[in-house]
């Protein structure tokens, strides 16, 4: 395996992405690598097959991406304000899809990402991301739950 020198972090701004912030803090430290923050705004294109209009879908994906922006950025804030080598970003698309795109175009060289524990019907319904990543991704991903502390002892 080559030197990590830029990890990737996709979050969704939910508390499960809090709690992995501890995780992440160390493997950076530990590589001394550049952190990229990556939020993922779900598109609604699918809403055009129901005859929802679609300037009122494109507008409503600005929004989120101009709310997802913001987010992001409070998000670093709070979390990363004092990592010097950080690159955020926000792309509409699909998750896992984006995630992976993200991944070749900036060269990243590891995958850092949680997953909600979902199982049943709601892994159904809803997918893994995660579980998409890990299979197809061609770098090493490691996968957190946001149930367990990841602190040093």
């Amino acid at each position: 395996m080559s030197k990590i020198e830029k990890i990737l972090f996709p979050v969704d701004l939910s508390e499960s992405a809090d709690q992995i912030v501890p995780c992440v803090r160390e493997f950076i430290s530990c590589f001394q690598a550049e952190l990229h923050l990556l939020f993922v705004a779900q598109v609604l294109g699918y809403f055009s097959t129901i005859y929802v209009d679609t300037t009122m879908i494109s507008s409503m994906e600005e929004a989120i991406c101009e709310g997802a922006q913001k987010g992001l950025l409070e998000f670093q804030e709070k979390y990363f304000s004092d990592i010097p080598n950080i690159v955020t970003k926000v792309v509409p698309g699909y998750a896992s899809e984006e995630i992976l795109r993200y991944c070749d175009q900036e060269q990243i060289d590891l995958i850092i990402m949680g997953t909600h524990g979902r199982s049943g019907l709601g892994k159904v319904v809803f997918g893994s991301v995660a579980d998409h990543v890990v299979k197809t991704s061609k770098i090493p991903v490691t996968v957190v739950s946001p149930f367990h502390k990841c602190e040093k002892k």
